[in-house]
């Protein structure tokens, strides 16, 4: 196997290469740091590039190849995190340069849990400011751009990491997502990406500013990837406001099991903001037929998320307050977000209304296991389409762009993104799964049959190999 394909390969793949002594850890970083010197100037997939660190954690991982009785799921295999997230001693932006020399003394929670499933972590990965956006374009750092084409966004806020991802600069990555930050990159660059269950991953030893809509979770190759990596960050940390057992069967066992038939509603619909282009239309009518003949009861059904939009919003923009950045150092629209936080007691009546219409939405699942949904409502848009826009047409514009994503992060439900085609531009088209709460199994198990049916792992991004 070349480079290239062993860049390419999946994570559970080279986690048994590795096993079998194919090839060392130390081998596997130095690969990905090459193609990361390569390709990440032209990418901007990483803020930061910890090699010194990642070298000598596999340096020390290849020795202990040779004693270890037994090792954990992910050894020597090598992973991004988020510049959101918090690993000791390398700096922690959240996408602002104001924040360059924030440099943890910590590692979250769910960092401490990548490093205990065996993973080298080899830098920080590009988001978006705060994570605020679904394009991931910072001021003082150079865009990020999709690997498949360089003009088009790989998406936000885990823009960074869908890139190192798609482009072979990682095996896997860890990504969060309070509004389609996991969902909405890994549409725009052909990966997996599961948005896990409120309570499924802690975000300890901090706490949640977000009411709960944000959580952490992977981002990868293929569904068994992802749902393994979701295996290794789950469970609870003390201290924890919400939690959900550890499951079982594991979900990498859900991943290889067939889901049976499901009842599966779909819509391309989403009011009060309008249909799906026909991209996103045509990547959820092509599931809704192959699930039909995989067996299952597909209907199309009306969805109706207006009540949850002001809400939503209020929440939102409270998240950029609770930040504590100066609002001169902030992009404008984060400015512009600011300056229309309100008082406590509104934010308080938003959660409040954001939980009636969160019940309402879940209620809709007791007659369905399973919605398909596109992940955004139109193709990635360009990098720096909306530059020259006001604050309030971005805002809309995203809105306008995102709207299937926020209500299972409103109501902490699972969802996955998966790939299931190209666009009239060649760029990656996908679907979204939303499960009941806390059923991520079902949606895994769903997501990789569909995976079997329609392929994915062979398509790679003509620029990077």
């Amino acid at each position: 196997m070349n480079e290239t394909d062993l860049a390419f390969t999946p994570a559970l793949e080279l986690a048994q290469l590795i096993r079998r002594r194919e090839i060392s850890p130390l081998e596997l970083v130095e690969i990905y740091l090459n193609r990361i010197q390569q390709l990440n100037p032209q990418l901007g997939s990483y803020f930061t590039v910890t090699a010194d660190l990642a070298i000598a954690d596999a340096t020390a991982k290849t020795e202990l190849l040779t004693t270890a009785a037994e090792l954990p799921a992910f050894f020597g295999v090598p992973i991004s995190i988020k510049d959101l997230n918090a690993v000791a001693g390398v700096p922690c932006t959240y996408g602002s340069p104001a924040l360059l020399d924030n440099i943890p003394e910590f590692d979250d929670g769910v960092v401490t849990r990548i490093k205990q499933a065996g993973f080298i972590i080899l830098g920080k990965t590009a988001t978006s400011e705060l994570g605020s956006f679904p394009y991931t374009e910072p001021t003082g750092f150079p865009p990020a751009r999709n690997p498949w084409n360089l003009e088009y966004t790989p998406g936000g806020s885990s823009g960074g990491a869908a890139a190192a991802v798609a482009a072979g600069l990682c095996a896997i990555a860890q990504g969060s997502d309070g509004g389609g930050s996991i969902r909405g990159p890994a549409a725009c660059c052909g990966l997996v990406g599961i948005k896990p269950a409120r309570g499924r991953v802690s975000k300890a030893p901090v706490g949640d500013r977000l009411a709960g809509l944000g959580v952490n979770g992977p981002i990868a190759r293929t569904v068994a990837d992802a749902a393994a990596m979701l295996d290794s960050i789950s469970g609870y940390i003390t201290g924890d406001p919400y939690w959900l057992p550890d499951p079982e069967p594991s979900f990498l066992t859900a991943a290889q099991t067939p889901p049976g038939s499901l009842r599966i509603a779909f819509a391309t619909d989403i009011p009060p903001l309008g249909a799906a282009d026909a991209n996103c239309q045509q990547a959820v009518l092509h599931t809704v037929k192959l699930l039909a003949e995989l067996g299952h009861q597909v209907e199309e059904k009306s969805l109706d998320f207006s009540a949850l939009v002001e809400p939503f919003q209020i929440v939102w923009q409270s998240g950029i307050a609770a930040a504590g950045i100066p609002p001169e150092v902030l992009q404008p629209v984060n400015r512009w977000l600011l300056s229309r936080v309100g008082t406590v007691g509104e934010y308080i009546q938003a959660v409040y209304k954001m939980q009636i219409v969160a019940r309402q939405i879940v209620a809709f699942f007791d007659t369905v296991d399973v919605v398909i949904l596109p992940v955004y409502l139109h193709s990635p848009i360009r990098v720096g389409e909306w530059a020259n826009l006001s604050p309030e047409d971005t805002f809309q514009q995203i809105v306008n762009w995102v709207a299937p994503c926020p209500p299972a992060n409103a109501t902490g439900q699972p969802a996955i993104a998966l790939p299931v085609g190209f666009d009239s531009n060649g760029l990656p088209m996908s679907v979204q799964l939303i499960g009941k709460p806390a059923a991520e199994a079902t949606i895994i198990s769903l997501a990789a049959q569909l995976e079997a049916a329609n392929p994915w792992i062979h398509h790679r991004p003509g620029l990077v190999v």
